[in-house]
């Protein structure tokens, strides 16, 4: 395994601690790196209310910028159901259970190897 994948890895278990420390539930964290072309792992978790998806969305932000890992890009909003945080390497969905059944990105990815699965 290279440097930057050991990086990689940890920023990603970074992520699944933070959303855990806030309850999150669901949670999944997904190697992609063999079947897809702009990330290497996605975290995919669930937040029970808006308040709670953004507790998580705080936290996760929160922890990786105290390891210096920069935010790219986010979008969605607690009050929709859904916030996305990409990170580059490392993807972050937060759900509300709707939404999260809605978009299905469990089995959209389902080909991804598992490497945590908290529920």
């Amino acid at each position: 395994m290279e440097k930057k994948e050991v990086v990689f890895i940890e920023v990603a278990r970074r992520v699944v601690e933070a959303a855990s420390d806030k309850q999150a539930s669901d949670i999944i964290l997904l190697d992609a790196r063999e079947v897809c072309s702009f990330t290497d792992y996605f975290v995919i978790c669930s937040g029970e209310s808006d308040h709670q998806i953004e507790a998580i969305h705080n936290a996760v932000t929160a922890a990786l910028k105290k390891e210096g890992s920069a935010l790219l890009h986010a979008e969605g909003s607690a009050a929709s159901g859904w916030v996305l945080l990409d990170f580059g390497a490392v993807i972050v969905n937060i759900f509300s259970p709707s939404q999260r059944d809605y978009y299905q990105l469990d089995e959209l990815w389902s080909n991804a190897h598992p490497l945590v699965r908290m529920q």
